[in-house]
């Protein structure tokens, strides 16, 4: 049998209207002066000013910092240091998408531990313990509230850095469907795929154990069948929850498990044309699922079984891949980097970078440059 160790440290508050209990909650873990780190979209549709409200009401004195972007650089999360350290906070808040959860982390990083971002790039490299912290997500994408790494792109260099520690890990996950009917569709759309990778990257990864697995293929489950109907139906709650408990789940595989080709493939294309990483995910992950197919079709077959849409008559690899190549369609997602203008001649500059990926290590099949230009030949 398999040995492994799994290890889930957030606790999760699930449900419509679940936000309303933010004060007790962060009253629970001792909360008296906290860190809101949230988005300008957060502040402009009034979820920032009703989570302070909400603070405040529990006795809670609240600072807020909003000077990020949806790509959080070092720059970015120094200013967030910058912001706290004269205020004296006993903890952090994270509240919006991907970004405002990397960036609590990274800004939990580098004021309690001192340093750059750069010095944490890796796994474990906290020596000193980090302010308790609390996610609130407002899109199902990342699975940033169930990880203990952040994504914090070099200001200089624009490569994403991993930085992952159990000390940065969210003491409590909110998950309140209700707060992610305001997302554009556009982002439902973008997030929304980069959920559903991590549901079918973490599900064939080198590190999956049966633990790691039962939450990539519960991921799958429910994000697959939800996808269109939240693009159809914005306002529609339920399928609003599946996906954030979908992403939630994906979060929880991936801190297990890792991801793989997929995610080695689309970080070159952000970092050298600026392409939105949802939309480089979508591009690259149906040909990695035909190019893993040789690996792993057993375990393909298992996540088209618990699909909402039988692929009889086609091979595993095949039949996932075409059902994600449909969710794509929903999602309005471009179908081939000549979308994006990006030129034959570019594959080999993008194989040589996706094949120094951290990600890729964890691929089910031998990662390597050779094979990186070969599925990026095949998105062309």
């Amino acid at each position: 049998m398999q040995s492994f160790d799994f290890n889930s440290r957030t606790r999760v508050a699930f449900g419509i209207g679940v936000f309303e209990r933010l004060g007790e909650l962060a009253g629970e873990l001792g909360f008296r002066r906290t860190l809101l780190v949230a988005d300008h979209g957060m502040v402009a549709c009034g979820y920032a000013g009703e989570a302070s409200k909400l603070l405040q009401q529990a006795g809670i004195e609240v600072f807020t910092f909003h000077d990020f972007s949806e790509n959080p650089d070092t720059t970015m999360v120094e200013l967030g240091r910058i912001c706290a350290v004269s205020l004296e906070i006993d903890s952090i808040i994270g509240l919006g998408g991907g970004s405002s959860m990397d960036c609590a982390k990274g800004i939990n990083f580098v004021l309690t531990n001192g340093g750059t971002m750069r010095d944490y790039w890796g796994y474990g490299k906290a020596p000193k313990p980090m302010l308790p912290m609390i996610g609130i997500p407002t899109t199902a994408g990342t699975g940033s509230e169930a990880q203990c790494y952040t994504l914090i792109s070099d200001a200089e260099t624009h490569v994403k850095m991993a930085c992952g520690d159990p000390k940065a890990t969210f003491k409590i996950a909110i998950l309140d469907p209700r707060l992610t009917i305001t997302q554009p569709e556009s982002l439902t759309a973008t997030a929304g795929y980069d959920a559903i990778s991590h549901a079918v990257e973490s599900y064939v990864t080198k590190n999956r154990n049966p633990i790691s697995a039962m939450y990539s293929r519960e991921a799958w489950r429910l994000l697959e069948a939800n996808y269109e109907r939240v693009l159809a139906e914005p306002r529609e709650l339920t399928a609003r929850g599946a996906m954030l408990l979908g992403a939630y789940y994906a979060g929880v595989a991936i801190e297990n498990s890792m991801l793989g080709a997929t995610h080695a493939c689309a970080n070159p294309l952000t970092k050298n044309y600026g392409t939105t990483h949802g939309v480089a995910i979508a591009l690259m992950l149906p040909h990695v699922v035909r190019w893993n197919a040789a690996v792993v079709a057993d375990h393909y077959h298992e996540l088209n079984q618990v699909s909402s849409q039988t692929r009889n008559g086609k091979e595993p690899g095949e039949g996932l891949a075409d059902r994600l190549e449909q969710l794509r369609l929903a999602g309005g997602l471009p179908f081939g980097l000549s979308h994006l203008k990006i030129r034959h001649s570019d594959l080999p500059m993008l194989a040589e970078e996706a094949a120094k990926q951290w990600t890729g290590s964890f691929n089910p099949r031998e990662w390597n440059a050779e094979g990186a230009l070969e599925v990026y030949r095949l998105a062309l």
